[in-house]
């Protein structure tokens, strides 16, 4: 699982990951939100991840909290991004920049990017409201946990996975895989 502040690099990180495991990539946006923006249900959603998790292998990235606890059950690694909220704000201005109007390869179809204020206040506070959430949800989880304070903190991580994974394609899928990660 890959979590953290929004803007801290979550989706390119795990899109990533995934170009250097062969894994199945998830996003959660792409689970959660409908054409124009529009919330799926709980129990939508709820189904929609569960469907996810289940499969054998993964990565998933995203926070949503109501989903944490059926991830964490299945997950083996947590990646929490923990960025500066001013670098995490920077870097949503500069996506919401560089997309406006556009679909993200991460986000859901017919959703596209554009200037939100609240989402902006939500990345500001986010390291006392959301981080102290996520901390809360990690307390009792007993797989492997990494923290990534820094950007350089990422490229080592990936640095790291890129010498000792072997190459993507050495990794057998089974048919009934998901491969939502951009080709």
């Amino acid at each position: 699982m890959v979590i953290g502040s929004p803007g801290a690099g979550k989706s390119t990180l795990a899109i990533e990951l995934a170009r250097l495991t062969g894994l199945p990539l998830v996003h959660l946006d792409q689970l959660y939100w409908k054409p124009g923006w529009v919330e799926s249900t709980k129990a939508e959603f709820g189904d929609r991840v569960d469907a996810a998790v289940t499969e054998p292998r993964w990565i998933i990235d995203g926070n949503y909290g109501s989903t944490m606890v059926q991830r964490l059950r299945r997950a083996d690694t947590i990646i929490h991004l923990d960025l500066p909220a001013w670098q995490c704000i920077l870097r949503a201005m500069r996506r919401i920049w560089g997309s406006h109007g556009t679909v993200r390869p991460d986000m859901a179809p017919g959703c596209p990017e554009h200037f939100d204020l609240t989402f902006i206040a939500y990345i500001a506070r986010f390291p006392f409201t959301g981080r102290r959430r996520i901390e809360e949800s990690l307390q009792h989880y007993p797989g492997r946990r990494i923290y990534l304070r820094r950007t350089a903190d990422v490229r080592r991580l990936l640095e790291d996975i890129a010498k000792s994974a072997p190459p993507p394609a050495a990794h057998l899928c089974n048919p009934g895989d998901r491969h939502t990660a951009p080709s």
